[in-house]
């Protein structure tokens, strides 16, 4: 297959212009900017960009959006509608909610989903028959609505520092660390699927326990994600128990590694910010489902000055969109610092794109030759962008772009959508039937 892009994002400041790009076997296998439009290519409009990646979704809280904004109250309230939606959840509908999720993800221009799941048992704790029918409807689900998968298998064990799982928590327990490794190690990667490693946190693990995860992906070389100081109260209790920030603990568990990404990283101290960048991590930030929580706002120029790589996640599914993730980290850190472009739009996009495949364990997010063959096309005549210089194409997609501006979309080199439709699903019909 040979497209030819009016516009291509190559990386750095700039697009190019008249960009061939030629596809075998599901990666990029050369491209080739300025070129003449070949007589069999097929065209793509507007401005083309390496697929963006979502580093960190939780599916099932797309039943949430809409229905807990008039709740006063904190994180902590907000969960407890969180494991009420939990708890009702079997299989069949987790594959369908998710098949849903993940397809309106693809309609926003994601093609590759990181499922930080731990939703793995029946109500009251007890296995299924198959003890992955739960990760088996979310890699079921990610086929059928066209994207590109890493499970993220999540250990949790307690329900808090020194608590035991309790009421919708007990459906997330294996009991020990060596059971949910014993568990995972049961799961089958595909060409578009694969299974890595997550400790929920250190209210949810043990030192001893961290230690069994991060040693389980370690060996296999598998990423390892983990929610890291979400909130004050996860600093607070972290410190009164073991007398150490979370981040501390979970280095010395192992964790901090090239393949490991700090999920959140909102209330860092100066020297784990040092630690998570000697250690080249990936911080994945989820502005959107941050300020929605009340979380707070992390400091993404900091963590990249430190030597850290940033990534984007959709977390809750309050709001799937790539751009406006991006642009959230700028435009909330300017409201704390009272101080304009401090995160560089070309290094957003790099984050909502090559920083998120790197962090899930995939080669791709860029537009050159071996990357997986993963494109999102929008549209440059939109009402939102319409008229843009060409030398301002990156900021203006990273401040103004919507997902409605998506025209195409090609995973593993598929289409999956075109003309702004999914190939495969009526999206909205869709998601009225999972969330009904």
């Amino acid at each position: 297959m040979i497209l030819w892009s009016e516009y291509a994002w190559l990386g750095g400041d700039d697009v190019a212009a008249g960009v061939s790009i030629e596809i075998a076997d599901g990666r990029i296998a050369s491209v080739a900017a300025d070129s003449e439009r070949p007589a069999n290519a097929t065209v793509l409009r507007g401005v083309t960009l390496p697929g963006l990646a979502n580093v960190h979704s939780h599916a099932f809280q797309r039943v949430l959006r809409g229905r807990t904004q008039r709740r006063r109250g904190s994180f902590w309230t907000w969960r407890e509608a969180m494991y009420a939606a939990a708890e009702r959840l079997t299989p069949d509908d987790y594959r369908i909610l998710a098949t849903a999720t993940f397809a309106e993800m693809a309609l926003a221009g994601i093609t590759v989903v990181g499922e930080f799941h731990y939703l793995h048992h029946q109500p009251g704790g007890r296995s299924y028959d198959d003890p992955n029918a739960m990760s088996h409807a979310i890699v079921e689900a990610a086929a059928a609505a066209g994207v590109r998968l890493t499970l993220l298998d999540t250990c949790y064990l307690h329900g808090g520092i020194g608590a035991a799982l309790a009421g919708t928590q007990l459906r997330f327990g294996d009991g020990t660390a060596e059971a949910w490794a014993e568990r995972v190690d049961a799961m089958a990667e595909s060409r578009t699927a694969r299974i890595a490693a997550a400790a929920h946190s250190v209210r949810a693990l043990t030192p001893g326990e961290l230690a069994v995860v991060a040693d389980w992906a370690r060996e296999r070389s598998k990423p390892l994600h983990a929610h890291v100081s979400e909130q004050l109260r996860e600093n607070e209790d972290c410190v009164a128990a073991y007398g150490r920030s979370p981040l501390q603990l979970l280095e010395e568990a192992g964790f901090l590694a090239e393949r490991f990404c700090a999920v959140h990283a909102t209330h860092l101290s100066e020297r784990d910010k040092n630690a998570l960048g000697a250690a080249a991590t990936t911080c994945g930030l989820c502005p959107t489902t941050e300020r929605d929580l009340a979380d707070g706002v992390g400091s993404a120029s900091e963590l990249s000055a430190a030597g850290a790589s940033l990534a984007l996640g959709t977390d809750s599914n309050a709001v799937i969109d790539m751009f406006e993730e991006a642009r959230a980290v700028e435009l909330d850190e300017r409201l704390v610092r009272g101080e304009r472009a401090v995160n560089d739009p070309a290094a957003l996009l790099a984050a909502a794109t090559a920083g998120g495949y790197s962090a899930l364990g995939w080669d791709g997010g860029m537009i050159r030759p071996g990357a997986c063959a993963d494109l999102v096309a929008l549209a440059l005549d939109s009402v939102r962008l319409a008229g843009t210089p060409d030398d301002e194409i990156v900021p203006a997609l990273v401040f103004a772009a919507h997902p409605s501006d998506v025209t195409d979309v090609l995973v593993d080199g598929d289409w999956v959508v075109r003309d702004g439709q999914h190939l495969k699903l009526d999206v909205a019909a869709e998601l009225k039937r999972a969330l009904a």
